[in-house]
């Protein structure tokens, strides 16, 4: 319960602090400059092809103020998308965009307050290793037991440091970002010589600063080993490089833009190889007829 309240006040008091127009500090965990956006975008369109296109309820555990547009694309044809969070402020945000078509609940994954059953798809992005590592399993087995029969549902995870991949780029990222730093000391010295600097600036730069909350990323050998009983499950790829990586190496004028392209295609072409090496996989689950406890109740 503690680590649960570090991670609610974490996010009541910073993470969901506007540092811009429709942006939050949490955007700090995600690489929002223009060579990016495009394969971003494909990331989270590549989630909606797992999921119930249409229905009555989809849950949103651990909504958030569902901040990016294509977020909301996910229930669009759903009659009520119910946002679940820790957070009080994510809901009021998240009630801003969604208003009427939203019902908003403020809940623990680990203990979904609903019937088995109650939701036709549900999602839940970048939540899951905010749980301790004892109660990680149990939240993902929470998600599968409210899905309808013949449900779909997509939870993206983070292998954290234990990406394969991102092992390999370690060297590469630290001498990419030693020549960043030094670049930005001395554009930050000029600046200030200048005068550049605004208290506006500041006070983003700041929020931007502050340390994060608490995780913990189990690997591929946890997930596969513990979840795979789940109805349905795979785990494949939602996207393949860490924030960390792309802000150190992909840039427009080294052809970043078509790099992350030929990325994307081969993230499609080998799903399930990405999904275990890279940064970011997906859990799919999909409760086809007939599975172990299909045709209970359903009632949120």
């Amino acid at each position: 319960m503690e680590i649960k309240r570090q991670v609610r006040d974490f996010y009541d008091s910073v993470g969901w602090k506007e540092i811009a127009e429709g942006l939050y500090q949490n955007a700090r965990y995600e690489d929002l400059r223009p060579v990016m956006r495009e394969y971003v975008h494909r990331c989270h369109q590549r989630l909606k092809r797992h999921l119930s296109s249409r229905g009555g309820l989809f849950l949103d555990a651990g909504s958030g103020p569902i901040q990016y547009p294509e977020y909301l694309e996910y229930a669009a044809e759903f009659r009520y998308r119910v946002c679940l969070d820790i957070s009080e402020v994510a809901l009021r945000e998240a009630r801003r965009r969604i208003g009427a078509r939203g019902l908003f609940v403020v809940g623990d994954v680990t203990r979904i307050p609903f019937k088995p059953s109650a939701f036709d798809s549900l999602t839940s992005l970048h939540t899951i290793h905010h749980l301790q590592l004892s109660e990680q399993e149990s939240g993902i087995r929470e998600l599968a037991r409210v899905l309808a029969d013949g449900g779909r549902g997509v939870i993206v995870y983070s292998w954290g440091e234990r990406s394969p991949l991102m092992q390999l780029a370690r060297l590469p990222i630290a001498i990419a970002q030693a020549v960043r730093r030094s670049l930005a000391g001395e554009m930050s010295r000029q600046g200030e010589a200048s005068g550049d600097l605004t208290a506006n600036r500041s006070v983003r730069a700041e929020l931007i600063g502050r340390p994060g909350t608490f995780t913990f990323h189990h690997d591929y050998r946890w997930a596969s080993a513990n979840l795979s009983d789940l109805p349905g499950f795979e785990i494949r790829v939602w996207r393949s490089v860490s924030t960390a990586f792309t802000r150190a190496l992909v840039y427009r004028a080294l052809l970043g833009r078509l790099w992350l392209a030929v990325l994307f295609r081969l993230e499609d072409l080998a799903p399930h190889w990405f999904g275990r090496m890279g940064q970011y996989p997906m859990f799919l689950i999909h409760k086809l007829p007939g599975h172990p406890g299909a045709g209970e109740e359903r009632r949120a």
